[in-house]
């Protein structure tokens, strides 16, 4: 294993155990809220914490983008950005729901070249550095090979704060869950993106996602030979807000049905016959820029 996943590895199990030993008293959790329905709590900031301090001490001229903390640690010029997710899920941590994890990227000029997704329920490790592969606890990952959207299990996250467009995310579950065999909701996206690339789920997609959901993820997905893109099947989704990731052919049949709710068409006013025959014509031109 490259020394940065090394050390990033070390950061993600330290945080878990942080996290593992919190999990035991959650009755006495201190919970604040940074807005409606969007939680912190001091397990958040000790695990990104624990985190910063490994990876500086081993990195000290690297950059750091923590979801609790900004980037306010590190060399904030540096090539080397480290993005943090300290505790991916936590309003199911806060339940009791164990459903949740670390999520460790490191970018070099903007593009992620090592990633770790953990998992401390299940003390599942999810590693992968570009060009070296995906790894569950040292086993290589390959995505699904199912090829039918018919046939698949798809994953999502619905939307949750105050402002968010429900009834468009409506109609994108309602014609996604239509065409496959079942959506599920667990509500960390580090962990989805962690099943996509071990074929746990064929696909998965979500909007208001933040870089720190989808960085480590979105490396262990295309290393394990899946596709990740926003919602028009191109590359720009680390900063988008819209994602939609599978094996190859699933992933194409996604985007066929998200285009018309892509962000640019989104934010158009467009009455709903309207916007239904764009996702009609949409739904049948773009067979020929889907990415097989």
């Amino acid at each position: 294993m490259h020394p940065m996943i090394n050390v990033a590895v070390r950061a993600a199990r330290e945080a878990g155990k942080i996290i593992n030993r919190a999990s035991l008293d959650l009755d006495l959790l201190r919970v604040s809220q940074k807005s409606a329905n969007d939680f912190v709590t001091e397990v958040d900031r000790a695990s990104e914490q624990a985190i910063i301090d490994i990876l500086l001490k081993a990195y000290p001229q690297h950059g750091i983008l923590g979801e609790e903390t900004g980037t306010t640690h590190g060399k904030a010029d540096s090539d080397f950005q480290w993005i943090i997710d300290p505790l991916d899920g936590t309003t199911n941590f806060i339940h009791g729901m164990p459903v949740y994890a670390v999520s460790i990227a490191l970018a070099h000029h903007g593009a992620v070249q090592h990633g770790v997704v953990y998992d401390p329920s299940r003390d599942e490790l999810f590693t992968a550095s570009r060009g070296g592969g995906a790894f569950l606890n040292n086993r290589r990952l390959r995505v699904s090979k199912r090829t039918r959207i018919e046939d698949s299990l798809i994953g999502t996250g619905f939307p949750f704060r105050k402002g968010d467009d429900l009834d468009t995310y409506l109609e994108m579950f309602k014609k996604v869950s239509e065409r496959c065999v079942g959506l599920r909701r667990p509500g960390a996206a580090a962990i989805d993106l962690a099943y996509v690339a071990a074929g746990r789920y064929d696909g998965f997609f979500e909007t208001g996602l933040k870089p720190w959901d989808v960085a480590a993820g979105s490396l262990l997905i295309t290393e394990a030979g899946g596709l990740v893109g926003n919602f028009t099947g191109e590359s720009d989704f680390l900063h988008r807000g819209e994602l939609v990731t599978g094996s190859p052919r699933i992933y194409a049949q996604l985007v066929t049905l998200l285009k018309p709710y892509a962000r640019t068409d989104r934010n158009a006013p467009e009455p709903g016959a309207k916007r239904q025959a764009a996702a009609t014509q949409a739904a049948e031109t773009s067979g020929d820029d889907a990415p097989f």
